[in-house]
């Protein structure tokens, strides 16, 4: 449950990006123009020559007013090289000076000057890409009391910029100044690019020769592949022999580079709890065949290793069995990571396979407000916050503002777009692995809120600014956590394709040649999420598993009642239309208005005497429909509906049970409970399938002649239509049952019609049910 006065509407906002220059459907084109300007301070530390005394540890602090950024520290070395940048953010600048210290690093609390350099910041240069970058300059060294002496130069260029600069992303910022150590490398913004996944297919033919360690026993053999830390096993082989055939294929996700050989191993089940291993091969996917169509590939003999002990102990290995193979990586198929309805990507794997781009998508990350405090530290309450945004292959991760419940980011992005049916996922997360040591390691970024954006509901060539709810769902309810302001452009490239990709397949060929079953595509979507975490997880800074799967949405397949339950109501509100029609038929045929019932009947029959125009008038319906609903357009794109979701009306143990794990970690009380709600709705939901049973064997049984007369009656109402419509123009009798349906009310009884009495005393096979 939510509290009754929390807002999760979406906001239209006017930022004063593009220098102001933003109306909300002007087209910009500058770089960073969907973005407010940030100032910053930059000092780049290249190095450092003939410090005294030699030899030296000498690092460098960068102060301005009371934000400080300190240089590694290298030992024994009078002649250092650093190359780091210090951004300061101007808004937080409340000094006049720049003071840049040399030390010697003695020892953990003193720290000997070797020489300093002042700089007033009213006479530093600004500089704004695309100019070259600043050349670094040597300064002499000063001793403290301002004089030049013997104490060595320091190479550094110094400047203003704003965001735009290209060292801002590694630069360590001044809003991240309480983080230390190994740790500030969680703070940058980085871009990440998915590895390239394949499908990779083994189709196991057969094994020969098996030398089981019982020749006694008939061997019941399977084959296991395992590729990484994945596993997949082949049914029991059909053949109880020593040549056994199993014609199955097992399907793995790899990913480029190709680290890991595929293992496949021929075991034999001894008992329960017991099995041999009869041979096995290891196989290197960068020797496996890609192909782009499903044609067969040859078939492969792979020797099977089999390590057997002598009287020594000395372990010896043995060829003599062989597995026979088709091996190959399916560059056809695109490899969902994502769930289907709101996919990044449909392109497949192999690049000879991609469409050409129809647009470029450029989004400007600007900042949040009213963030809820997400963590405790030093006895309050923070959030150092960041966001990640996922189209395609591409991640992108900004900076994290430490310590701000209205963190500014003001970063841009863009991305190729090509598929117009396509999702931009972007979220925002709680950074915890900013205090390093084992804490760190152990913690997890709490996620804050995501939001999904359509490209087909984005005009081309606008720039939307919109303020987004960010929305979590807990097991206590639904949480608003604050908002999120976030600048979308998409910019189409060739409208003829663009509108030419609607009319394309969704997915590429191999798909629908040669498709997978729903098992299938849920068991390998599965392996490429782990994939990706995996991956990505290994990144500098690492990306997180918990933030990939959040991202992936990884679970949402999982049992929910709520879920549920929203998606009967999508149901039903998608046939509304139907259900307005009935209605407003109800209403002619009741004559509630006579004029109105005249007209229909007057317009049906001009349909029935002219059949030609029928069809010619649904269409014009239709264009006149779309035309007055052009005025009620919605002017934004959709966002996460809490209404639709139905997050604000269900039960907290609705909640529970949807956060549950799996396997439940829940208590036999509860669980009893839980089953038994889910046995009475069960049983509803086959009721009403037993009754769509029963009508559709009423259906079939009036030819079956289960009830003799009931076929009789049957045949001889459709001997009597057959000559009726072959005597009599099919319009009368259409234009009769129109005019019979609208009939008046007082020529209505209301108990059910022959035909309806006839249907329901039709058999079926309800009694034969135990």
């Amino acid at each position: 449950m939510s509290e009754p006065d929390t807002d999760f509407s979406l906001k239209e906002t006017s930022p004063n990006i593009g220098g102001g220059r933003v109306s909300g459907s002007e087209k910009l084109t500058s770089s960073f123009d969907l973005v407010e300007q940030l100032h910053f301070l930059y000092v780049k530390m290249v190095r450092a020559k003939g410090l005294l005394p030699s030899p030296c540890n000498p690092f460098v602090e960068v102060k301005v007013g009371n934000y400080e950024g300190t240089t590694k520290s290298l030992e024994n070395n009078p002649d250092p090289e650093w190359n780091q940048v210090f951004a300061f953010s101007k808004d937080r600048i409340q000094a006049v000076t720049v003071e840049i210290t040399v030390r010697n690093k003695e020892s953990s609390t003193n720290d000997k000057v070797v020489g300093k350099l002042r700089f007033d910041i009213p006479d530093i240069p600004s500089r704004v890409p695309p100019d070259s970058p600043l050349a670094p300059q040597w300064y002499s060294l000063e001793d403290e009391n301002g004089s030049k002496g013997e104490r060595g130069e320091l190479m550094l260029a110094i400047w203003m910029g704003t965001q735009a600069d290209e060292v801002f992303p590694d630069a360590w910022h001044s809003d991240a100044a309480s983080v230390n150590g190994e740790s500030i490398a969680n703070t940058r913004s980085k871009v990440y690019i998915s590895p390239r996944l394949w499908y990779l297919r083994i189709n196991i033919i057969q094994a020969q020769d098996l030398v089981p360690m019982n020749n006694k026993r008939i061997p019941q053999v399977y084959v296991k592949a395992m590729l990484g830390n994945m596993a997949l096993r082949s049914r029991f082989s059909p053949d109880k022999s020593l040549n056994p055939t199993w014609n199955e294929d097992l399907m793995f996700v790899a990913a480029e580079p190709f680290d890991d050989p595929l293992m496949l191993s021929v075991v034999d089940k001894l008992s329960d709890n017991k099995e041999e291993v009869l041979g096995s091969c290891s196989i290197h996917l960068s020797k496996v065949e890609k192909r782009l169509m499903p044609i067969p590939i040859e078939a492969n003999w792979y020797n099977l290793e089999q390590s057997v002990q002598d009287n020594r102990n000395n372990k010896e290995v043995r060829f003599a069995s062989r597995l026979h193979l088709r091996v190959c990586l399916d560059g056809g198929y695109h490899v969902l990571d994502e769930s289907i309805y709101y996919s990044s990507d449909f392109r497949a794997t192999s690049k000879f396979l991609w469409p050409p781009a129809i647009g470029v998508l450029e989004l400007g990350i600007l900042n949040a407000s009213g963030l809820l405090p997400m963590k405790s530290k030093n006895g309050r309450g923070t959030t150092d916050a960041y966001c990640v945004a996922k189209y395609g292959p591409k991640w992108v991760r900004t900076r994290t503002i430490v310590n701000s419940f209205a963190p500014k980011w003001n970063e841009q992005y863009t991305w190729d777009v090509y598929d117009p049916y396509t999702v931009i996922t972007i979220g925002v997360f709680d950074n915890c692995h900013l205090q390093g040591g084992s804490n760190a390691v152990d913690s997890q970024d709490r996620r804050i809120g995501k939001v999904r954006i359509r490209l087909s509901t984005l005009n081309a060539d606008r720039i939307y600014t919109l303020s987004y709810p960010l929305i979590v769902l807990e097991p206590n309810g639904v949480k608003k956590t604050g908002e999120i302001q976030l600048s979308v452009r998409f910019t189409c490239s060739s409208t003829w394709n663009l509108l030419q990709s609607y009319t394309q397949p969704l997915f590429p060929q191999m798909h629908y040649l040669l498709p997978l079953s729903v098992y299938q595509i849920e068991s390998l979507r599965h392996q490429a999420t782990h994939t990706l975490s995996s991956r990505l997880r290994r990144a500098e800074p690492p990306l997180q598993s918990e933030v990939v799967e959040y991202m992936l949405d990884v679970g949402s397949n999982v049992w929910s009642l709520r879920r549920g339950r929203a998606n009967l109501e999508r149901l039903l509100a998608a046939f509304n239309l139907l259900v307005e029609a009935w209605k407003w038929f109800d209403q002619i045929r009741k004559w509630k208005n006579p004029i109105s019932t005249m007209a229909v009947h007057f317009l049906y029959s001009m349909l029935i005497l002219f059949p030609d125009m029928i069809l010619p008038l649904v269409f014009l319906i239709c264009v006149v429909h779309g035309a007055s609903q052009y005025r009620k357009r919605p002017r934004h794109p959709p966002h996460m509906d809490t209404k639709l979701s139905l997050v604000e009306s269900v039960q907290s143990d609705d909640f529970d049970e949807e956060f549950d794990t799996f396997p439940t970690s829940k208590n036999v009380k509860v669980l009893k409970k839980r089953y038994d709600r889910l046995r009475s709705i069960a049983g509803r939901m086959m009721t009403i399938i037993g009754d769509l049973a029963t009508q559709a064997e009423r259906l079939n049984s009036m030819l079956s002649w289960r009830d003799p007369r009931a076929t009789s009656l049957f045949m001889a109402f459709c001997l009597i239509a057959c000559i009726a419509f072959y005597l009599v123009p099919w319009r009368f009798f259409a234009l009769g049952f129109g005019f019979f349906g609208m009939r008046h009310p007082r020529f209505r009884i209301s108990i059910p019609s022959m035909p309806q009495n006839f249907f329901k005393r039709l058999p079926a096979r309800t009694d034969s049910m135990i």
